[in-house]
């Protein structure tokens, strides 16, 4: 559906040309020649965006913005005006304007203030439903378990959620990471404000200053960069092991100064998480000691699911009700073959690992019940899986590493590299890792490129 805007000006020849310079481009336009008629139709179903001259006959574009944003605060609105002085610009910039153009300006100008304004609307709009997801699907602590490992890690949480203290999440890829990272937000006096996750190991190292830090205004456009965007919330970098040398510089003077001078003035609490051993990156030189104590103010270690007993089976109904919820099927329940499945099998790719596989579980099943025969379908490596843990009948159980071992020496030519993390649970970098580790080769041709 195309974005409406509201043009508020008297001049019906600069209003007939924005009208049909927007309406090439795809927008619709509503046009309003004084104060009081562009705030009656401001209410109107669907206006996105309103552009508002600073000269109106009854009154001037300051008045509109605040009247307009008194009662729809998110609404974006655009000042134009004749006058260049820096004290309009400030007034309209501080009662609420995202943007202030100045006369004449060229047809590129307004329709970048436009793209930009409109998404910035939809941007502000995904994270609320984002965030209302966040809190419907996993509530206040989105972190299911009884077991004492875990019951440590929301004691940890409780505590900290309250301070601005840095907080360094370690813990096994899978394990649950992002999670802790989210009731620490939603714990906190910043739950209101924006909660980003940055996977630092997914920027290329030539763009990560430019993502969080964004960079000085160039040819008309600033880049605010994630920490702005994170400001009055918090900002979740996992895996920070992977941030380059230089903005791990700037990332500890964000931490260390707290300056009022961009890009370090953002009001942003930084939660970090890491698979990787950080003191032992530390030695090896491969990680700034003096950064790392800054993150580690507080440490929270999170456990892998093969040292979570008691939680296998809480996890997997708490998964197979959810999914069955969103599929409108009743399927909560295990036969005693399942259940000693859950229990006993070792989850190399831990909590994401049971997640998925009780997902396929709950689309495939037929009745309420997931029983032994359903492995089958939701275990490719049945075989392995069965000597690996001690089903009935099953074999000796085998260590986490030979397990996988043995896995990707059978399958690996049968499947794809991205079929064999999967089934794995584990990521594809993490399955290359092993393979190289250990000298297996694939005789065939991946069939996943």
């Amino acid at each position: 559906m195309r974005a409406r805007v509201l043009l508020i000006d008297d001049d019906p020849g600069l209003s007939e040309v924005i009208e049909l310079l927007l309406s090439r481009e795809g927008y619709g336009v509503e046009r309003a020649g004084t104060l009081k008629a562009g705030i009656a139709r401001s209410g109107a179903a669907g206006i996105d965006l309103v552009i508002t001259d600073l000269k109106l006959p009854d009154g001037t574009g300051l008045d509109a913005i605040r009247e307009i944003r008194g009662v729809h605060p998110a609404l974006p609105i655009i000042m134009i005006t004749s006058y260049s002085s820096m004290e309009s610009a400030i007034g309209a910039l501080r009662a609420g304007a995202v943007d202030y153009l100045i006369k004449p300006f060229d047809n590129d100008e307004l329709l970048h203030a436009v793209a930009r304004a409109l998404n910035e609307r939809r941007i502000t709009r995904e994270n609320a439903v984002l965030k209302r997801n966040l809190k419907s699907a996993y509530g206040a602590w989105p972190i299911v378990g009884e077991s004492p490992g875990i019951r440590r890690v929301l004691e940890l949480i409780r505590k900290a959620a309250p301070t601005d203290a840095s907080v360094l999440i370690s813990g096994e890829s899978g394990t649950g990471k992002e999670l802790a990272a989210a009731a620490l937000h939603y714990a906190s006096p910043r739950a209101e404000g924006p909660f980003i996750s940055v996977q630092c190991g997914a920027l290329a190292r030539d763009a990560q200053e430019t993502e969080l830090f964004g960079h000085a205004p160039r040819a008309g456009e600033r880049r605010e960069g994630l920490i702005r965007e994170a400001g009055g919330g918090t900002l979740f970098l996992d895996e920070i092991a992977e941030l380059a040398p230089a903005v791990q510089v700037k990332l500890l003077h964000l931490l260390e100064e707290k300056s009022a001078q961009p890009p370090s003035g953002a009001d942003v609490r930084i939660i970090a998480a890491t698979h990787r051993d950080l003191a032992a990156a530390v030695d090896r030189g491969q990680f700034r000691k003096d950064l790392y104590y800054r993150l580690n103010v507080i440490s929270i270690q999170v456990p892998p699911l093969r040292e979570r007993g008691p939680d296998r089976l809480l996890l997997a109904r708490h998964f197979a009700e959810r999914h069955a919820r969103k599929l409108g099927k009743r399927v909560g329940s295990f036969d005693a073959e399942f259940s000693a499945f859950l229990e006993n099998y070792p989850w190399p790719g831990n909590v994401r690992e049971l997640e998925n596989m009780i997902e396929r579980a709950v689309i495939l099943a037929e009745g309420d019940l997931l029983t032994g025969r359903d492995l089958a379908e939701v275990a490719p490596a049945l075989p392995m899986v069965r000597a690996a843990v001690p089903l009935p009948g099953g074999a000796r159980p085998l260590a986490i590493e030979e397990y996988i071992r043995e896995v990707i020496e059978r399958f690996q030519d049968s499947h794809s590299e991205t079929e064999l993390a999967r089934m794995l649970g584990i990521g594809r970098k993490a399955l290359w890792m092993r393979r190289r580790q250990w000298g297996l080769k694939r005789t065939r041709k991946d069939v996943s490129r």
